[in-house]
């Protein structure tokens, strides 16, 4: 059996590779890029014709990915944690249809907000959708997690979640293999042809179906080896450890064994008959879970017999940001050691494009052009222009969601904030702003779009845009005047020309597109070294 060094990432691509994967859909986002970058660099993968391309965005990704599950495929989905805000109509609606080839959708939680606009716990989706949940403690479960997820998405006919968190998505420890690579499923279509209608009739059948399975899904945890009791002598207190949360404890002991009862919990639903017996067992219970106390909080509803139960929301632990060996062991009551406090002679250093990166030219056009129109306002959206709202451009006023900057300034439009400017990055169009658009062009709204075209998704590691030559023929298609939609070359050679267009489209009444189109500077360099070494 190979063993190898992988981020959580790349063992879980591995692994989905070796259960015989068919396809990953997926759109980047940081923590979950690497998955689909490591299938896409795989030569297995390539020879095993593993379908890896991109998506519009998560909503397209995990519907295409249920197309291939319909079709008895193993399919994987990925996505960051507010990407399963944009898939949540597919994902609940997927655990009522239920699947036919295993389907495997991950969530990659970013507490802390590393990169992130929230903190967010999908495991709340899972218990939502009322499906199992896998959440791997370490690198070698997480591998091992894949191949039995996916036999139990095919026994039970369900999708499974699998949640990680930035710490195991991007730390490394060696895996082992299987020594088995898995054939990719045969082609074949579901026995009931109306399981994916979901007509009134038909989904009030198969959601009691799903109902039926939730005590298999129970006994399923009860039996997991995935979860289990670990005896200790100290009674006073039992620890409940969900996902990563048992690496930090088992950190804080130099021989990895704790004093304390422990109950390890990576699958879910919860294992009610473990969760007694440690409540049974202990005086106190201290629960350790990464993002928010979501099984805190059914613990001490279930568990309200008069026993102390700590955690987030009592304080023991912090009730935001990431878990750490050190939170934990201060839980414990145990000493731990910190880091030094930083020298004040240490500047700050806060984020900032890239010196030669295109959007400061663009800011830099825009900000001038605005000074001639000094009670508008510029609404923005997620991707490496977020950084507009800091010195020295200080250009922006809303960072909200994907597709969010269009669709504001049409409202704030409506409201009689005029002008109103939309600053979108084009693989963020692609992905959320085009119907923000098409509403602008059905009401004629008095908004200029400005889509700074880097001709790549530059934010999580130059992936490829959806919206590379695409963008003009999409907005004349959604209905924008072909005559204002302006094609710009952001380069400081160009600045008067730019601000010039930037003034006459802004003081437009109707729906005008601005395209700021210039390379990214990263991408571009990372361009031409290929192109140098394979000389």
């Amino acid at each position: 059996m190979d063993k190898l060094l992988l981020l959580g990432d790349e063992a879980i691509a591995q692994a989905a590779i070796d259960a015989g994967l068919s396809g990953v859909y997926a759109y980047p986002g940081t923590p979950s890029t690497e998955i689909t970058e490591y299938i896409q660099d795989s030569k297995m993968a390539k020879e095993r014709g593993i379908r890896s391309e991109w998506c519009a965005n998560e909503k397209t990704a995990m519907e295409a990915a249920l197309g291939m599950s319909y079709a008895g495929k193993r399919a994987l989905y990925c996505c960051k944690h507010v990407g399963m805000n944009v898939a949540a109509d597919c994902f609940v609606n997927s655990a009522i249809t239920g699947i036919n080839g295993g389907l495997i959708y991950i969530a990659a939680d970013d507490p802390s907000m590393h990169s992130s606009q929230n903190e967010q716990d999908s495991r709340f989706y899972a218990d939502f959708a009322l499906i199992p949940a896998l959440e791997p403690s370490n690198q070698q479960e997480a591998y091992d997690m894949i191949h039995y997820g996916y036999e139990l998405s095919e026994r039970l006919k369900l999708p499974i979640m699998m949640r990680i968190t930035t710490r195991m998505a991007h730390s490394r420890a060696g895996v082992t293999r299987k020594s088995e690579v898995r054939a990719q499923n045969e082609m074949s279509y579901p026995k009931d042809k109306m399981q994916y209608i979901l007509l009134p009739a038909v989904a009030r059948r198969q959601y009691q179906s799903l109902l039926d399975k939730q005590q298999i899904m129970v006994e399923e945890s009860e039996n997991s080896a995935f979860n289990k009791y670990i005896d200790g002598e100290n009674k006073k207190l039992g620890i409940i450890a969900c996902g990563i949360g048992y690496n930090y404890l088992m950190e804080n002991f130099a021989d990895r064994k704790c004093p304390y009862p422990v109950l390890k919990i990576s699958q879910y639903p919860m294992p009610t008959k473990l969760v007694s017996k440690i409540y049974d067992e202990c005086d106190e219970i201290l629960i350790l879970e990464e993002g928010q106390p979501l099984y805190e909080r059914l613990l001490r509803g279930i568990l309200n017999k008069g026993k102390v139960i700590k955690g987030r929301l009592d304080g023991t632990l912090p009730r935001t940001g990431e878990l750490s060996p050190n939170a934990v062991g201060k839980a414990l009551g145990l000493e731990v050691e910190c880091g030094m406090p930083i020298p004040s002679l240490v500047a700050p250093r806060p984020p900032k494009l890239c010196d030669g990166c295109p959007h400061i030219d663009s800011y830099t056009a825009l900000n001038e052009a605005m000074k001639s129109f000094p009670g508008g306002r510029v609404f923005s959206d997620i991707g490496c222009y977020t950084l507009g709202a800091l010195p020295p451009f200080e250009a922006i006023y809303s960072t909200v969601d994907m597709g969010a900057s269009i669709t504001m300034a049409k409202g704030a439009s409506e409201a009689d904030l005029l002008p109103s400017v939309a600053v979108i990055g084009d693989s963020t169009f692609t992905h959320s702003g085009m119907t923000g658009l098409l509403d602008c062009c059905v009401d004629n709204a008095n908004v200029t779009v400005v889509i700074l075209d880097n001709e790549i998704t530059g934010m999580t590691g130059s992936q490829k845009s959806s919206a590379t030559g695409r963008l003009e023929s999409i907005c004349t298609g959604i209905g924008v005047d072909p005559k204002h939609i302006r094609v710009i070359n952001p380069l400081k050679k160009y600045f008067e020309e730019n601000v010039a267009v930037f003034k006459e489209e802004i003081g437009y009444k109707g729906v005008s597109v601005i395209i700021p189109r210039r390379e990214c500077i990263v991408a571009l360099n990372k361009r031409l070294k290929a192109a140098k070494k394979n000389k």
